[in-house]
């Protein structure tokens, strides 16, 4: 069995309506393409056109959001006043365009305002007090904050104390109690009305803006769908429009900014979609939020010069570049730590930088399949980091249970920000393991992947593809297509990449074939290997010399039944295995060698006789060729292995040897009793040599000489019986066992690992 890496689900609902089907048929659509808008909740064809168009006019009236006409007045008096306004955001994509968004916004208008970016390393998350302190001091008389704010009670206490009032505008998690705020900007607060409640900060930003403009302003929509892609919010409803008109905006290629931030990207703005916002502009926008001041970021943003915006976007780009090696350090370091007997990981290092350990806590939650959490200790004894879940475990409901253990929290189900005192580790580690065993939460399962449709090759077509952009563009709750493909055979697998670490492959089934590539799938090639191997990917188009053909993106594989690995190559034996408890078995004591010395202890060496005790273990490492296949079947009979790996190694080499022939044997006597007394651990070679028998062939000739009493052998000294019973060498047990490993080593050794496959899985299951 190869479990897959994700929980599989198969997007279900009612049989599709034959009208609907049709009507979007003579639309000029597959039916294949008409049952997946079915499945995805589109039950008609007004739905789907509304669902292709995206207008200014789809956008939900701003007032509709809770104190929105509160924040107008205010911002409008303080217009009118001249009192100096300051823009207060937060340090990664979000926060920089929705920063960005509200600056052009209040300039437009007229205002006096300027904005800031707290440094994380400085100030940290959210409302910082003395940075309040240090603008209100160079005259900011009204603050406005931007994707942060609902958990900054001690700062906005503090501005109030100094007759300042702050404006919060948010969309992160509502904490129980409000800051007292002069009034909170949310989709979700409570007293609110808002229709949509899942607006990323850039999104609440320009709702804002839009209120205060009496329009939407069109030209800030491209911040918009930046913000709204890079934090990974639903993307659903406005949220979708919002998008959708963005991309048209940025490929109207208007800010000077973007134009350069998409030129280090290596992005074309007339080919723009979200995958390239999430892949390329976003990572680049948080990456100087990582790791130090990210201000002049929003100078990139909204600069009109175009030399000074070349010079940021490369800044951009090289920090980036640094956080990469600084997250592949870091998550090595992590990994290495990682402990399994924990329900959630928590590790915490010292003198990581905790701008980038949300990026870690995700690399080891695909890794490992846990919720993780990573903290940096600092000098003073205090950690701080973030933690990523699954599906399975709300973390910051789970975490805010354990709120007295935290100097500062916040965050939302999937993803969390925390510090606390390093020495309350343990006990927040003790803490989360109880509550996830209370609670009775499986954390085995993997993340949800929800498959649209099972598809046959056939129906992998370049018109699907090109339809299925149309339910683009694609994000958190409106995923990717996803298809299974099932009863298929894999076919010319290659690893490639400069590790070797991706593969390529093709699936074919009744004559159809289907190009697919899987990344860092590379360790992965024996279980794939499955003659039942079911595989999930996304569609996509792989163009080359201008041709254009479709080629399938692997997600995940997975297979029922016992796995055989193949590993009777010798430069494999040394290859990790797959974790779980695993058994060694040996048919010859000598086999033990081409194992670790710290595993042979753990070599069981089977006689043939005595029953094997294979009760707990899930994978079995044949290290040798037993004499009768037989033995090999006892074993599998009495075991319940998900996976056999098969080694196979032949010490003798029998089969290659062969048999001796009768005039050897022949040769051989007359050569021990024309000398009737050799020292065989000194003139074995010579011997070979001499008769030209091969020395393990020459070996076991001796053997059988001594069986049948012709020989006697005295620490190491061959002498001649005298007179010896007349016997055949047939007689000899070593001779028959020698037959049947001939055999066995012929089927083992020479047969394609498909027919062993066959042949286990046959003999595994039918004996009973």
């Amino acid at each position: 069995m190869s479990k897959s890496l994700y929980e599989w689900q198969l997007r279900q609902s009612e049989p599709a309506n034959i009208d609907f089907l049709t009507e979007i048929v003579d639309a000029g659509y597959s039916k294949a393409f008409a049952e997946i808008l079915w499945k995805r909740g589109i039950k008609t064809k007004i739905e789907f056109d509304q669902m292709l168009q995206a207008s200014a006019d789809d956008l939900y009236d701003p007032f509709l959001m809770h104190d929105m006409d509160k924040a107008v007045e205010r911002i409008q008096e303080a217009i009118l006043s001249g009192e100096r306004i300051l823009i207060y955001g937060d340090y990664d994509a979000d926060g920089i365009t929705s920063t960005s968004i509200m600056l052009e916004a209040l300039e437009m208008l007229g205002a006096d305002v300027q904005s800031v970016l707290p440094n994380r390393f400085i100030h940290g998350y959210g409302p910082n007090k003395n940075l309040f302190a240090e603008k209100i001091d160079e005259g900011i008389q009204l603050i406005i904050t931007v994707d942060n704010g609902v958990a900054g009670h001690e700062a906005i206490d503090y501005a109030n104390s100094r007759q300042v009032d702050v404006i919060i505008t948010d969309h992160h998690e509502l904490p129980p109690t409000l800051p007292k705020a002069y009034c909170v900007v949310h989709p979700r607060h409570p007293e609110g009305k808002y229709p949509f409640g899942e607006l990323a900060g850039a999104g609440v930003a320009f709702k804002l803006a839009t209120a205060l403009l009496e329009e939407p302003p069109v030209e800030l929509l491209d911040l918009a769908c930046i913000g709204t892609v890079a934090d990974l919010v639903s993307m659903t409803g406005e949220n979708r429009k919002i998008v959708q008109l963005g991309l048209e905006v940025i490929k109207q290629n208007q800010r000077i900014g973007l134009q350069q931030l998409l030129k280090v990207s290596g992005l074309d703005s007339q080919k723009i979609d979200e995958t390239s916002i999430g892949f390329g502009l976003g990572p680049r926008l948080n990456a100087i939020g990582r790791l130090g001041d990210p201000n002049p970021a929003i100078e990139l943003m909204t600069t009109f010069d175009e030399e000074n915006a070349e010079h940021l976007a490369k800044r951009l780009d090289q920090i980036n570049q640094e956080r990469k090696t600084i997250v592949q350090t870091i998550t090595d370091e992590a990994m290495a730590m990682v402990n399994p007997e924990h329900e959630i990981h928590l590790i915490a290092g010292n003198g990581w930088n905790p701008g980038v350990l949300g990026i870690v806590a995700g690399n080891i939650l695909k890794q490992t399949g846990r919720p993780t959490i990573v903290l940096a200790i600092d000098d003073t004894g205090s950690a701080k980091g973030s933690g990523r879940s699954t599906e399975a475990l709300d973390l910051f409901a789970m975490l805010s249970t354990m709120r007295d253990l935290f100097t500062h929290f916040g965050g939302h189900s999937a993803a969390v920000g925390l510090t606390l005192p390093a020495g309350k580790i343990e006990s927040l580690q003790a803490e989360m393991n109880q509550y996830v065993r209370e609670n009775q939460i499986n954390l085995d399962k993997g993340s949800i992947i929800v498959i649209d449709e099972k598809l046959k090759i056939s129906e992998a077509t370049l018109t699907l593809i090109t339809e299925l952009k149309k339910l683009a563009p694609f994000g958190t709750d409106n995923p990717v297509p996803h298809f299974l493909f099932e009863g298929v055979f894999l076919n010319n697998l290659k690893m490639i990449g400069a590790e070797q670490q991706h593969v390529k492959f093709s699936l074919t089934k009744d004559g159809q074939q289907l190009d697919a590539i899987g990344f860092n799938f590379g360790g992965k090639i024996e279980e794939m290997q499955q003659d039942d191997t079911r595989f999930v990917g996304d569609l996509e188009i792989n163009e080359w010399n201008g041709q254009k053909k479709v080629q399938l993106k692997l997600l995940d594989f997975a297979s029922e039944g016992l796995q055989v690995i193949d590993r009777r190559a010798k430069h494999t034996w040394t290859q990790p295995l797959e974790t779980g408890k695993t058994m060694y078995v040996a048919f010859q004591e000598k086999s033990k060698q081409i194992v670790a010395e710290n595993l042979r202890e753990q070599v069981v060496v089977f006689d043939g006789q005595t029953a094997v005790n294979t009760a707990g273990y899930q994978q079995l490492v044949v290290l040798d060729c037993p004499s009768n296949v037989e033995e090999l079947r006892r074993i599998l009979h009495e075991g319940a292995f998900d996976r056999v790996y098969l080694f196979l190694y032949s010490a003798d080499e029998a089969y290659l040897n062969g048999m001796p022939k009768r005039e050897q044997f022949k040769q051989l006597y007359q050569f021990f009793y024309k000398q009737q007394r050799v020292d065989i651990r000194y003139k074995l070679k010579v011997v070979s040599n001499y008769l030209k028998i091969p020395e393990k062939l020459l070996i076991f000739m001796i053997h059988v000489f001594s069986e049948l009493n012709f020989v006697t052998i005295d620490d190491g000294v061959l002498q001649m019986v005298a007179a010896p019973q007349q016997r055949s060498f047939e007689e000899s047990q070593l001779y028959k066992r020698r037959v049947q490993q001939i055999k066995s080593e012929e089927f083992l050794l020479l047969s394609d690992i498909q027919t062993i496959r066959n042949w286990l899985k046959n003999e595994s299951s039918t004996v009973g």
